[in-house]
């Protein structure tokens, strides 16, 4: 068990409250691997990683697939109070071993390429707490946006995922491999 996951449980046991009380786990799942959350999971274990070049090329070919690609957010167009939006994003490649800052998980950060593999945009209702404040979607958030291809191009040529679900992180809460310095791990 992650020692952060123990350490929540460990207080909510014995003080009788919730994990936010002892500052247990936050929500961007600082650790060496990929952990997905457990509203991810159904999505985590469909998702593929398809090669852009492939999806690009032949989208209704890979229309009945379930995407898991990660993005750097690069524009977004609200469609209304419902929070429906079309996200442009450049696709980003997800490290499997994340940098981390010391030997504790709570040092590690999601690692994704510096350098992006192409643009595409997804089709999402962002959730409330991504509408807006400090940390809400916006240019420089990386998402993992979970979805099938549509036949359509967004207007740099990329394809659009219409997604089922989504996983956000704001900017300076994941890194890339430009990071190592810092992130001795």
């Amino acid at each position: 068990m992650p020692r952060l996951a123990f350490r929540s449980i460990a207080c909510a046991i014995v003080l009788g409250v919730g994990p936010v009380a002892c500052g247990g786990g936050n929500p961007y799942g600082y650790a060496p691997e990929y952990a997905p959350l457990s509203e991810e999971e159904p999505h985590f274990e469909r998702g593929v990683a398809l090669s852009y070049e492939e999806v690009r090329r032949n989208p209704a070919g890979f229309a009945d697939r379930d995407l898991a690609w990660f993005g750097v957010v690069t524009g977004i167009e609200s469609k209304g109070a419902s929070g429906e939006a079309i996200v442009a994003l450049e696709l980003r490649t997800h490290q499997p071993r994340h940098l981390c800052s010391d030997q504790f998980d709570s040092s590690c950060r999601v690692t994704v390429s510096a350098t992006g593999g192409g643009p595409f945009s997804a089709l999402l209702t962002l959730r409330p707490e991504d509408r807006g404040g400090r940390d809400r979607v916006y240019e420089g958030s990386l998402l993992k946006v979970y979805g099938r291809v549509t036949p359509d191009f967004d207007d740099n040529g990329g394809p659009i995922l219409r997604a089922d679900y989504y996983r956000h992180w704001p900017r300076n809460t994941y890194v890339t491999p430009g990071h190592r310095r810092a992130m001795r791990r």
